[in-house]
């Protein structure tokens, strides 16, 4: 989290607020990086590897104790094998994404919904990238390719459809 990425708490935490109130079930990811992975040998970043900094915000840390599942991963992707397995056992077909990065994180796990032909949806006011605005609105020109322009919504756009989902979302 850094002044880039910041301003997309408040979003995703309105969100959540609003998707759970209406019933939906949300999966929080918790990244943790460790010694010797890619980021470390290719990119020699060594951070995120125990709390405090792995450690869900604190103004999404009481939704997340109430959330459906917290999935910790060690890469980009929600599609673990404990989430992929939780996303078929729930039998969801829409999974909406947001929050930070919106070029890695957001971007892959939205591109390995789609590849596991399920509809992803991106949320991009609810997104952002701690590098920048320029990065995050070049992963949402990578994403209008990968997935489509219409799966890219806003948060108004949400909540205005929320009960119009044949399938049961899930927010990441």
């Amino acid at each position: 989290m850094n002044h880039h990425s910041r301003k997309a708490v408040p979003a995703v935490s309105d969100l959540v607020a609003q998707w759970s109130a209406a019933g939906r079930p949300e999966v929080f990811t918790r990244y943790f990086n460790y010694p010797g992975c890619p980021y470390e040998r290719f990119f020699q970043w060594r951070r995120l590897q125990e709390p405090p900094e792995t450690d869900i915000v604190p103004e999404l840390a009481e939704a997340a104790t109430h959330a459906h599942a917290v999935v910790d991963k060690t890469g980009y992707t929600l599609f673990t094998p404990e989430a992929t397995e939780l996303i078929r056992q729930a039998g969801w077909t829409d999974l909406v994404f947001c929050g930070i990065a919106t070029e890695s994180c957001v971007l892959k796990s939205a591109a390995d919904a789609f590849e596991h032909n399920y509809a992803p949806w991106i949320v991009t006011d609810a997104s952002a990238s701690d590098a920048g605005p320029d990065v995050h609105d070049a992963g949402l020109v990578v994403a209008r390719r990968l997935i489509g322009t219409g799966q890219l919504i806003t948060t108004d756009h949400v909540m205005g459809q929320l009960a119009a989902y044949a399938g049961t979302p899930v927010l990441e």
